[in-house]
């Protein structure tokens, strides 16, 4: 209850009933804060040297699925270690069971050729056929005059 003074005589305050929006701005700040901190923490942030492309930046989804292959050859779906083997039922389970989302293949680039392949197929046999490989995303050097 807030009061105010009056000029008349009276030893009693008036109520105002005005919103006191100082709380809400600061509840809110706080809020923002906390949302500013946490949203890089739920970022994928497994450690693989990925290879530079000079190919153009598409636009992310808002749930993106990200397969990562190490350079030891280990599968990680978003951050969760899995077996080659139960491969396709993580996926499964990660994407609803819906074979046209689009899987984001990450690769360290110590990772051979024929052991991306062999990646890759397991997604095809798995019933996915959308993949993107995900790269650093490189500025084209002008070629040079001769």
């Amino acid at each position: 209850m807030a009061g105010g003074i009056r000029e008349t005589g009276g030893d009693e305050l008036a109520e105002t009933h005005e919103i006191n929006v100082t709380p809400f701005i600061d509840v809110m700040l706080v809020l923002l804060i906390i949302f500013m901190v946490a949203a890089p923490l739920a970022t994928v942030d497994v450690p693989v040297d990925l290879p530079a492309s000079t190919a153009a930046a598409r636009e992310r989804p808002d749930d993106p699925v990200y397969l990562s292959v190490t350079k030891d050859l280990t599968l990680l779906l978003d951050d969760s270690d899995i077996s080659r083997d139960g491969l396709a039922q993580a996926l499964a389970t990660r994407t609803g069971g819906d074979h046209e989302a689009r899987i984001f293949l990450r690769a360290d680039q110590a990772v051979a050729y024929g052991d991306l392949m062999a990646v890759m197929n397991l997604l095809q046999r798995a019933g996915y056929l959308k993949v993107a490989l995900v790269g650093l995303e490189q500025v084209p050097t002008p070629a040079s005059a001769p």
